[in-house]
C-alpha cells in the first residue's frame, strides 16, 4: 500500500457549550507518512481517544482540519479501520459472519469473500474458530477477530484506540507481535493510542507525546530500534533510553499538574483584611 497520509492541521476539538464546554484537543498538528506507525501518548484524558475519533470522521473538530490523502474526513469510511480497546463483535454472528460482515455490505461477491475471510482468519491464527462465537472465545481471541474485522476491508489507515489495554500481560505482547506482522506485511498507516510506555515504543516507527488536557504535541520523536522488532528489544539499552525520554516527558506533565492544584487560591484585598480583621491583627 502506498496511500494512507494523514494530515492534521491546527485541530481543535470541544465538548459541550459555555462554562461547561472541555476542549479535548487544541491547536494540534501532527503528519503521517504513508505505512507509518505512529504511538500516542499522554496523560489520562488528554484527548488520545477523541484524536482517534476525528481522524476516523466521528467527531468534526472546531477548528482546522484533518486530512486522510488529501480528502477531508469528515465522516467514517472504510479507508480507516478503527480497533477499540473492547471488541465490538456482534454477539449473534459466529466468527466467520462477524468479519464477512462488512464485505457483505460492499456488496463483494460470495465467493471473493470467502477467499478473503478465510485469508484473513489464516493470518490472525483463527481459522479453526470460523463457527464459534464470540462469547466461546478468551478476550485475545476477541481482539483478534476484531482486528480482522477491520483488516478484510483493506484499509488505508488504521486507528487504534489502546487495543490490547484490557488484555493479561502475555496475550498482549501476544497481539502485539501479531499487529507487527498484519503491519510489515500489509504496510497500512498505523495511530496507536496507548498509556504503556513500553508498548508505545516497541510498536512505534515514531512516538508523539500529548501534554495534559487540552491535547497539544508535547514532543514527536523516532524509533531508531530494527526491525523486525522481537522481544529482546524490550531489554536493548536503546530501548531503555527511549523509554526514560518518554517517561520524563509524561512526568513533567504529571508534576506540572500537582503544581497547579496545590497552587492556593487568590486572594483579594479584602479577603485579606478580613482576614487580618478576624485574627485581630
Amino acid at each position: 500500500m502506498s496511500r494512507g497520509a494523514i494530515h492534521l492541521r491546527s485541530v481543535t476539538l470541544a465538548f459541550g457549550e459555555g462554562p461547561s464546554a472541555v476542549t479535548a484537543l487544541e491547536n494540534l498538528s501532527l503528519t503521517l507518512r504513508p505505512g507509518d506507525f505512529l504511538s500516542i501518548l499522554g496523560p489520562s484524558g488528554c484527548g488520545k481517544s477523541s484524536l482517534i475519533s476525528t481522524v476516523a470522521g466521528f467527531q468534526a473538530p472546531q477548528a482546522g482540519d484533518v486530512r486522510v490523502d488529501g480528502e477531508a474526513a469528515v465522516r467514517p469510511g472504510s479507508d480507516r479501520g478503527v480497533v477499540f480497546q473492547q471488541p465490538t463483535l456482534f454477539p449473534w454472528k459466529t466468527v466467520w459472519q462477524n468479519v464477512d460482515f462488512g464485505l457483505k455490505l460492499r456488496e463483494v461477491p460470495r465467493k471473493e469473500r470467502d477467499e478473503i475471510v478465510s485469508e484473513i482468519l489464516r493470518k490472525v491464527g483463527l481459522s479453526e474458530f470460523g463457527a464459534h462465537y464470540p462469547a466461546q472465545l478468551s478476550g485475545g481471541m476477541q481482539q483478534r477477530v476484531g482486528l480482522a474485522r477491520v483488516l478484510v476491508n483493506k484499509p488505508r489507515v488504521m486507528l487504534m484506540d489502546e487495543p490490547f489495554g484490557s488484555l493479561d500481560a502475555q496475550t498482549r505482547l501476544m497481539m502485539q507481535e501479531l499487529l507487527l506482522d498484519v503491519w510489515s506485511e500489509y504496510r497500512m498507516t498505523v495511530l496507536f493510542v496507548t498509556h504503556d510506555i513500553d508498548e508505545a515504543v516497541y510498536l512505534g516507527s515514531r512516538v508523539a507525546v500529548l501534554t495534559r488536557r487540552p491535547g497539544r504535541l508535547k514532543a514527536l520523536f523516532d524509533v531508531d530500534l530494527a526491525r523486525p522488532r522481537i522481544v529482546d528489544v524490550l531489554v536493548s539499552s536503546e530501548f531503555v533510553k527511549l523509554k526514560r525520554t518518554c517517561l520524563n516527558l509524561l512526568r513533567e506533565e504529571l508534576l506540572a499538574h500537582v503544581a497547579e492544584e496545590d497552587r492556593p487560591p487568590y486572594s483579594t484585598p479584602c479577603s485579606r483584611s478580613s482576614s487580618a480583621w478576624h485574627s485581630g491583627a
